[in-house]
Formats: C-alpha cells, sequence, structure tokens
C-alpha cells in the first residue's frame, strides 16, 4: 500500500466530514452519522498505514 491508499484514505475522511457537515445543515441525523463513520472507517486505514511505515512493510 502506498501513497494512492493515503490520498484514497484521505478522500474519504473529507468525503466523510462533507455528510456529516450537510446532515448538521439540513438536520438529518441519519447523513451525520453516516458521515462520522465514513471519517471513522479513513482513520482507521490510515493508522493502519502509518503502523506499516513506522516498520517498513
Amino acid at each position: 500500500m502506498g501513497e494512492s491508499d493515503k490520498i484514497g484514505n484521505k478522500a474519504e475522511e473529507l468525503k466523510g466530514k462533507a455528510k456529516e457537515a450537510a446532515g448538521k445543515a439540513t438536520d438529518d441525523e441519519r447523513l451525520e452519522a453516516e458521515g462520522r463513520r465514513d471519517q471513522t472507517a479513513a482513520n482507521l486505514k490510515q493508522a493502519g498505514e502509518n503502523v506499516k511505515d513506522a516498520f517498513g512493510s
């Protein structure tokens, strides 16, 4: 996994932030929660990438 994965993870995080903001703006709790879930998934993937980088895998 390389830079393209990291870029994809960041894009997923930003998409989640946009969904969360849209949910807040429209008072749509489901969309807001979905955005937070997307952000969490992206952050977990990024953490995995950081661990791989630390161990040189």
